[in-house]
């Protein structure tokens, strides 16, 4: 039995790489960029691990959702173990589905109205209270994602060519939470356990703040030399982590990162649910533990409980 890494793109992949040779583990990536399913055969043995991302269309890989969902369909139907498996791609790709479950699960999250296509964005706005965001339903990478402070600006920003059509056409209205601190804090997580949690500097990473390597380029695509967006929260000890596990085990979210909002008037706003989730290596070299030995130590249980199974 093998591990079967399933992902669309490689740029995110070495970490990962880096741990299971290190783990010893045996692996093999399969690319949901193209590919063939013969419906009429039987997957290998092993397990799969899904690491689809929402922002996948944002590297042309159109396709990779609806790919994934097809072969995930396919490995389960056959019994397969699938980690983060079918019904984690749906909440990976719709913040409306992360939100609405957070919610339902007594988890603060900020107001928030889905407006489908552009027509009505301007109207719907008029009933939303200023300042507001807007952000794209298939989202990651801070698509979509800008701050208003008054309707003229927002009413210019729609009619213009800077306008960004979401993939799904949903753009959201969002309340704008004011971080305490100008931080926001993500918490990692692994086999429903608790990793350790970051900061992202919001005031000099705005909006687009995936922790991994690969995203801290500039314009150019050229590496970000300056100090790193992001910190390990030490100590941080919160009863917030034991509601986010509950969360995650409720909806099988088995690796999964979860980000939230510290407000100066004591809300603690939980406003993101990423299933892929990606690691700062300046983080990694000095937290207690590391997140990509985390997924390989996991993973390698996974497969020794599969393999006992069968």
């Amino acid at each position: 039995m093998d591990i079967y890494a399933l992902h669309e793109n490689p740029d995110w992949f070495p970490p990962f790489a880096a741990a299971f040779e290190e783990a010893g583990i045996a692996y093999e990536e399969w690319l949901l960029t193209s590919g063939m399913l013969d419906l009429n055969t039987s997957p290998p043995d092993g397990i799969f691990w899904n690491r689809l991302s929402a922002s996948s269309h944002t590297r042309e890989h159109t396709h990779a959702k609806d790919y994934t969902r097809a072969v995930l369909d396919w490995l389960e139907s056959h019994g397969r173990r699938v980690v983060n498996g079918r019904s984690v791609v749906e909440m990976e790709v719709s913040k409306i589905r992360q939100l609405t479950a957070l919610q339902a699960h007594g988890i603060d999250v900020p107001r928030t109205i889905a407006v489908i296509g552009r027509d009505d964005l301007l109207s719907d706005a008029r009933t939303f209270p200023t300042p507001f965001i807007t952000k794209h339903n298939q989202g990651g990478k801070g698509l979509g994602v800008r701050l208003f402070n008054d309707l003229r600006t927002f009413e210019d920003y729609i009619q213009s060519e800077e306008f960004e059509e979401p993939v799904d056409g949903i753009t959201l209205l969002q309340e704008y939470v004011q971080p305490r601190n100008g931080l926001i804090t993500r918490v990692e997580t692994v086999g429903y356990e608790y990793v350790y949690a970051i900061t992202a500097d919001a005031a000099r990473g705005g909006f687009q703040l995936c922790p991994a390597d690969a995203c801290e380029i500039d314009e150019h695509g050229r590496p970000v030399e300056e100090k790193s967006l992001f910190a390990l929260r030490e100590g941080f000890n919160h009863p917030i982590i034991d509601r986010l596990l509950g969360f995650a085990r409720k909806h099988q979210l088995e690796i999964a990162g979860f980000e939230f909002i510290e407000t100066s008037e004591g809300r603690l706003v939980t406003y993101d649910v990423n299933t892929n989730t990606n690691y700062n290596p300046d983080v990694e070299a000095i937290a207690p533990k590391s997140g990509p030995r985390e997924i390989a130590n996991y993973l390698k249980r996974v497969l020794s409980e599969t393999w006992a199974l069968t």
